[in-house]
């Protein structure tokens, strides 16, 4: 406890008991002891004996004299280090030298500690044995210990690596949300928002102003996307440096070269659009990156892999093909969106880009703007006519039936091209969206088979399943019940258990909407096998208790999902027909 003390020249305990064993008059050895030892203070030697009146301990006299010592102590290594004078940091140094051998004292401890932080550099010799220490290293401060990680990568690693695993567990868990919502799902949240989460603000104080520990950082973001194809790090990539934006930390936002896209794309994620003037200035950055320096296009193509920039992109193309129709145009002359296309493209690339380090964009198939784009259009079109001609009155009615086939080039590209397939599911989410039953019927079966198996993965499904809760209704048909889950959902539910959940997650909600025969069909069918996971086998336990919990009190009728859609309440009568879309 008193380790340090003898190399100042400082009796510690030892030297009293040392002193006692040896001497004849062990009272008058004391009082020596505490003359030699006490607060050299003339004028304090007759206070003494009346603070021994009133029954105060010498200990909690000298005690609390110490504690406030130390806190003026402490206020004062502030003041200097805060201070303009040259020699500062000399002064801080030579108290270093003094202190630092009473570091494994507690009561010294906080202020060694002090100067420590307060020191830019600290000698090489003492940040050596802080980091051998485990309980020196554990109480230093982050400014201390960014001067040890900077030249210990594994370190540094070792202390990061459990914040991103936490971080990709809080993604997975958002996705898998027992919330079943349009309007609240995993892209709501505002990137200001996202950037308060724990990990985010943990990394970036262990970052500081420190240039090297930001590259760090950087270098296992991409080696774990590498290994893992997981494009939540692509997120976490974006939202460190606006973090560091947010804090005005120049010295990183200065010097990193996709500061002022990723700054300006953070923008058009906040507005869930990417309008005109901001893509001219996105086009602007793309066309920007000059010959030698193409190795910022991986960087770049990551912050374009972020679920929340894929997604404003893929709206935004959505919007924009929904005016070219309006307009009569081509997709081909509209040069937004070709750019739109353009980062898309560059971001689905990604992950290819940084595996074979050639820093190149990749070349869009112009197919997907002359072929797919023209295919989707159709379908809408269909869509339209179906929908005039069930308007006519009965005597110019034809004889059309609602199409049930695909155009060729829709469904081949869906499959091939990983582009075609993002705008593919988006257009689907689109109908679901406008609670559009026959075109949803007509597209989630060609959903079966897409590139790299796109519609089964989790964003897409989580939104899907939100979605679908627009039309809980129609789960009360057969057909309906029929296209939802045999003709999409269960075709690989039992090699994907991701596919199971998601499933599960919307039983859960709309349990009481499917008709009684599917239902029981579905719950034979999804009963999760041994080796499933705890999260399925939960699931199915919970819907299988509404179930139970349904058959003992039926529910009401009218009772319907929360669709909060920022309406204004009207009067309407009870009945059980399908909502008619909200124009």
């Amino acid at each position: 406890m008193f380790a340090g003390l003898p190399e100042l020249g400082i009796s510690n305990g030892e030297d009293l008991k040392e002193t006692l064993t040896n001497c004849t008059e062990p009272l008058k050895a004391i009082d020596q002891f505490q003359v030699e030892n006490g607060i050299l203070l003339p004028t304090l030697q007759s206070a003494l004996p009346f603070l021994d009146l009133h029954g105060i301990p010498r200990l909690e006299f000298h005690q609390s004299v110490f504690d406030e010592l130390r806190e003026k102590l402490m206020e004062r290594v502030a003041i200097i280090a805060e201070g303009k004078e040259e020699d500062r940091y000399g002064k801080l140094e030579e108290l270093l030298e003094k202190s630092f051998p009473l570091v494994k004292m507690p009561s010294i401890q906080p202020v060694v500690m002090q100067v420590l932080k307060h020191l830019p550099k600290v000698p090489e010799k003492k940040l050596k044995l802080v980091m051998a220490d485990k309980e020196l290293y554990k109480v230093c401060a982050v400014e201390v210990k960014r001067q040890i990680w900077q030249d210990n990568q594994a370190l540094f690693g070792d202390e990061v690596s459990p914040l991103l695993k936490q971080y990709i567990v809080e993604k997975e868990a958002a996705l898998f949300s027992s919330d079943l919502s349009v309007l609240h799902n995993f892209f709501s949240p505002s990137p200001k928002t996202r950037r308060q989460g724990e990990v985010v603000l943990k990394l970036t104080q262990m970052i500081g102003k420190n240039v090297k520990l930001y590259d760090m950082v950087l270098q296992f973001l991409r080696t774990l996307f590498l290994r893992t194809r997981n494009v939540h790090y692509c997120t976490l990539r974006a939202e460190l440096l606006m973090s560091l934006h947010d804090l005005d930390i120049s010295e990183i936002c200065s010097v990193d070269p996709c500061h002022k896209f990723t700054w300006c794309l953070d923008a058009c994620i906040r507005e869930k659009f990417v309008d005109g003037k901001r893509a001219r200035e996105l086009q602007g950055f793309l066309d920007g990156v000059k010959k030698g320096q193409e190795q910022v296009l991986g960087d770049l193509s990551m912050i374009l892999c972020d679920p929340f920039a894929c997604n404003t992109l893929t709206l935004s193309i959505m919007r924009n093909l929904q005016e070219l129709l309006s307009q009569d145009a081509l997709p081909r002359d509209s040069p937004d969106l070709m750019l739109l296309l353009r980062m898309l493209s560059l971001g689905q690339g990604a992950w290819d880009m940084i595996d074979s380090q050639v820093f190149k964009e990749p070349r869009l198939d112009l197919e997907v703007v002359t072929r797919f784009l023209p295919a989707m259009m159709s379908v809408v079109v269909d869509d339209h006519t179906f929908t005039v001609e069930q308007k006519l009155p009965s005597e110019e009615k034809g004889s059309l039936s609602y199409p049930s086939a695909l155009p060729d080039a829709f469904n081949r590209y869906l499959q091939e091209n990983r582009v075609a397939c993002e705008m593919g599911l988006y257009y689907v989410l689109h109908i679901a969206k406008l609670r559009n039953k026959n075109a949803l019927q007509r597209l989630l079966p060609a959903l079966v088979e897409t590139y790299n198996d796109m519609a089964f993965g989790d964003i897409f499904l989580h939104l899907l399943t939100g979605h679908l809760t627009l039309l809980s209704e129609e789960f009360g048909s057969e057909d309906f019940c029929s296209v939802v889950f045999d003709g999409f959902l269960l075709t690989s539910f039992s090699s994907k258990e991701n596919v199971h959940r998601h499933t599960l997650r919307m039983l859960l909600h709309l349990h009481h909407k499917v008709l009684p025969s599917c239902m029981e069909t579905l719950m034979k069918t999804l009963e999760p096998p041994k080796q499933s996971s705890e999260p399925v086998k939960e699931l199915y336990t919970q819907v299988t208790e509404k179930l139970e919990a349904q058959k003992k009190s039926p529910a009401p009728l009218e009772e319907t999902p929360s669709l909060d859609l920022g309406l204004h309440p009207v009067t309407v009568p009870t009945t059980a027909s399908t909502p008619t879309t909200p124009h």
